[in-house]
């Protein structure tokens, strides 16, 4: 695992983003782990949130696209900062665009703000997480509705590794199954699970033994296939 990922799993437990315990999550589900990539809050907090995902896009799809795309309302913060990010490391100006949840009819109309979408464009998307792809049923017709666009791919923080809407696969490989997109994630359950059970954040494991007993038991029964 690269070293900017076992940065990035500190950096969620640390600003208290990503959280073990018992959680109902919005399907009913119990999770023995919760994410909110809302509770970034700060500027250095979205400087370094905005870094990791320009490594990850950088890894995965390289710097040969010409839009990124952020989903209201999350989604707007996260493609500023990784936008601003993919500047300074790398010296690409990548022009970001995000949708409005209602359409404005004044001023500046329509449902997007930011860069307007072109024939043409190499769009990547950019999320927090993806538990059931449902928001991508939103999202990728209204892409595909402002211009004829290529969408290369979904970038997410955290991939859940859960069974998706519709299969045994996970949410990541149903999007990219209905859509015919690559999706990635900059670091998987399996890579938290990994590190915190063996390496210390603060002096302590985060992933003790009944910790790591709930999440093994809790992908018995949702996890992907």
């Amino acid at each position: 695992m690269q070293d900017y990922k076992e940065e990035f799993i500190e950096f969620m437990v640390n600003a208290g983003v990503l959280k073990f315990g018992e959680f109902t999550l919005k399907s009913g589900r119990k999770s023995p782990f919760f994410m909110n990539a809302g509770l970034y809050t700060t500027g250095s907090q979205l400087e370094r949130l905005g870094e990791f995902y320009a490594r990850a896009i950088h890894d995965r799809y390289g710097l040969d696209f010409d839009v990124l795309f952020g989903p209201a309302y999350k989604g707007i913060p996260l493609a500023v900062a990784t936008v601003t990010a993919i500047s300074r490391l790398y010296g690409k100006d990548v022009r970001y665009c995000c949708n409005r949840k209602e359409v404005k009819d004044h001023g500046d109309t329509g449902i997007l703000l930011g860069a307007k979408l072109q024939d043409g464009d190499r769009v990547v998307i950019i999320e927090d997480v993806t538990t059931s792809g449902a928001s991508m049923a939103e999202t990728v017709p209204i892409l595909r509705a402002q211009a004829d666009v290529q969408i290369l791919g979904l970038i997410v923080s955290l991939d859940r590794m859960e069974k998706g809407r519709v299969s045994e696969k996970s949410a990541l490989a149903e999007i990219s199954e209905l859509y015919g997109f690559e999706t990635e994630a900059i670091v998987s359950m399996a890579d938290v699970t990994e590190y915190l059970t063996r390496i210390p954040v603060g002096g302590e494991y985060v992933i003790n033994a009944e910790i790591r007993q709930a999440l093994d038991d809790y992908y018995k029964e949702y996890g992907a296939h």
